[in-house]
């Protein structure tokens, strides 16, 4: 069995490309778990290591300290990240993996920029030790592409530009319900939506195929 590495706080700050004075703000700030002590030695692992870097690529990405404390207490205590996030799966169906079934997945490709960028999209949550990802279908779907060869940063990317259009094709649907109906009728009613939606992209699709096939 591999031995677990640990890090003194100076040489995990040199890893995570930080100050010393900025980890330690980050552990005032309860960012990061607290260290294991022996004596008045401060000890780190790689999970405090991956939360650092995770914690950069949140920033880079346009996070606030704040925001991202927030994350990080859902991360400690098994709270849904995606609750944090204000996003609200109805009739998605959750998955839940470990860490190491998630990696699995998407073949050594959940790296901190990536966990970032899907965390950011609301995807994943955490329920103690385990992870869930919102919608099986899309884990499904995203893990499919990786396999394709397609790396999993565009997968998400592509993730994000897909929920700014449906976000609006949503909008436009209820508008339109709203003006001929009332707000209950919105559930009822959303079946139509996403076969409007389903049989659109087919055809759009269809024609694509036609005009480079």
């Amino acid at each position: 069995m591999t031995e677990k590495r640990e890090y003194r706080m100076e040489e995990l700050a040199r890893l995570a490309g930080i100050t010393v004075r900025t980890l330690r703000f980050y552990r005032e700030r309860k960012l990061i778990p607290p260290p294991r002590r022996e004596g008045r030695i401060a000890w780190y692992d790689e999970h405090h290591l991956a939360r650092l870097r995770t914690i950069a690529a949140l920033l880079e990405r346009g996070h606030t300290l704040t925001g991202i404390a927030e994350l990080a207490e859902a991360l400690d205590h098994g709270r849904d990240v995606a609750d944090v996030l204000g996003v609200t799966p109805t009739e998605e169906e959750p998955v839940r993996l470990t860490p190491e079934e998630l990696a699995a997945r998407f073949e050594g490709q959940v790296t901190p920029e990536n966990l970032a960028a899907a965390l950011d999209l609301g995807y994943l949550g955490t329920d103690g030790d385990e992870i869930v990802h919102i919608s099986r279908r899309l884990l499904d779907v995203s893990s499919a592409l990786v396999r394709e060869g397609i790396p999993l940063a565009e997968v998400l990317s592509a993730g994000k530009r897909v929920r700014e259009h449906v976000d609006a094709l949503a909008e436009m649907f209820a508008e339109l319900v709203l003006r001929h109906a009332h707000e209950d009728d919105l559930h009822r009613l959303r079946p139509l939506a996403r076969s409007v939606v389903e049989a659109e992209l087919s055809l759009a699709l269809d024609r694509r195929l036609r005009k480079h096939g």
